[in-house]
This record gives structure tokens, sequence and C-alpha cells, in this order.
């Protein structure tokens, strides 16, 4: 991997961290998750003008993608609307790749190597040390299942994704066609949840969503293209950074109570991630 493609996935890492960072710092979670759904999917929608449209059973991949992604939002939204960036990212962002294991090794029939096992184990400490921390703390427990949940359709779509994209043969269309979706399903779902909260959004909220999904879409294309470049198992490894990231961000921006327990934590996450794709 050349130093280029090693700072550039570094940069889509802290992307990535920032625009959770960006939707903890709003008032409202769930308006800001919208906006930034809303913009993906108007993007979304002008790429689809130069592709050509999915055939087949892609558009069952695309809808179950949909799906996974408007749960992920939810969840996200929920869970930061009652812990700290620092505390819920590390747990959503870690225990998806235990999951995808887990799943993958009996649908897709994946041999689980030494190094994963290992990461496993380092996941599941580091998560379970991140939730102990939570509870000792008094911080609101809605915050593990919402994060776990996180997780869970990260997995997903993951797998979803992973799948769907092979089958259509068209990367670029296919995100595209996955972003509309999710604006499509989970837009009328945050208006049954929300409500009134969602409507009056002000300058400054959109241009926060605008800047949350400029960053997300900013941190999915330098992955991919970072991918075309590296081994693959490098450059997931490293995106992985951004659990650092975000608890760094949550501790100097946000004021969240940082202690050897929930630093250490971080770090057994991020070593399991690592471990689990090399």
């Amino acid at each position: 991997m050349s130093l280029f493609v090693f700072f550039s996935v570094l940069g889509a890492a802290l992307l990535h961290a920032m625009w959770n960072a960006v939707i903890k710092s709003g008032v409202a979670k769930m308006r800001g998750m919208l906006i930034m759904t809303l913009v993906q999917g108007g993007v979304g929608g002008l790429i689809l003008c130069t592709q050509p449209l999915p055939e087949g059973e892609v558009w069952l991949w695309l809808l179950a993608s949909g799906v996974f992604h408007s749960g992920y939002k939810l969840f996200l939204a929920f869970a930061y609307e009652n812990g700290d960036l620092s505390r819920v990212y590390p747990i959503a962002r870690g225990a998806a790749p235990m999951l995808v294991l887990g799943v993958g090794a009996v649908i897709l029939a994946d041999q689980i190597t030494t190094f994963e096992y290992l990461g496993v184990l380092l996941l599941g400490v580091g998560i379970a040390m991140m939730a102990a921390g939570a509870l000792a703390r008094r911080e609101d427990r809605r915050l593990i299942p919402l994060a776990l949940g996180s997780a869970a359709m990260t997995a997903g779509y993951s797998l979803v994704d992973g799948m769907g994209a092979r089958v259509s043969g068209n990367a670029t269309a296919y995100v595209a066609w996955l972003f509309v979706f999710d604006a499509v399903l989970f837009t009328p779902i945050a208006i049954a949840l929300k409500g009134r909260a969602l409507t009056g959004a002000s300058l400054r909220d959109w241009c926060y969503g605008g800047l949350a999904a400029a960053a997300s879409y900013g941190a999915y294309a330098i992955a991919v293209w970072a991918m075309t470049q590296a081994p693959i198992a490098l450059v997931a490894a490293l995106r992985e950074t951004s659990i650092l990231f975000a608890v760094t961000i949550g501790w100097l921006a946000f004021g969240e109570r940082m202690d050897a327990v929930k630093g250490a934590a971080a770090v057994l996450i991020v070593g399991g991630v690592v471990l689990t794709r090399i």
C-alpha cells in the first residue's frame, strides 16, 4: 500500500467518524439523519440519470439493502439520543464484523481462520467492556441494545450489498439505487416516528445534514477507490481506525468522559476488527 493510499484511507476513516459526530451534535438526531438521507438520495438520483436500469433479481437485493440501511439509521439516531458518540460508535461499529463473520460462516460456507477467531474474541471483550462501562457510569442503558441493533443492520446490509453488487455487475448504479431506496423507505418511517419534530428544519439543519451526507458519500467513495489500489483486507482493516477517531472526537469536541476502561475497550475493538480482516 502506497503512502498516498494509506493516508487516503485514514482520511476516509476520519470522514466516517465525522459524519457520525455531525449527527450526534444536532439537537434533533432523527432530523439530521433524515436530511442526510434525502441529500444522499438526491445525489443517487442524479447519478442514475447516467446509468442503465438493473435487471431481474437485482431489484430484490436493492429492496433488502434499503430496508437494512433504513433500520441502521433508525437505530443509530435513537442510540445517539441516549448515549455518547465515544460509547455508541465503538459498539455499533465493532459488533457488525463479528455478526458478519458468524452469519457469513453459515450462509456463505466461509472458513473462519485462527486470526478471525482471535479477532472475534477481542471484539467480544472490547464490546463487553464498553457496555459494562456504560452501566458502571449509570449511563442510559437503552444505548446498548440500540447500538447493537445498529450493528445488526450494518451486518445485514454488508452481506446484502456484497452479494447484490456482484449480481448487479455495476457497483456505481447499485450504490446509487440503494441510496434512493434508502431515502424512499426511511423518510415515511422517520416521519411516522417523530412527526412534527422533523418539521421546520432551519438552514443550519440543512447545512449540517448536507455536510454529513458529503462526508458519508466521500468516505464510501474513497474506500471503494482504495480497494482498487491496495489489498481489500488491508483497506478494510485500516478503515476501522474510525473507531479511535470517533472516541477522540467525542472526548475533545463534545467533552465526553474518557477513562482507562473506555480507552482500552476502543483499542481492543479496533484490534479485533483488524484481526478479523487480515
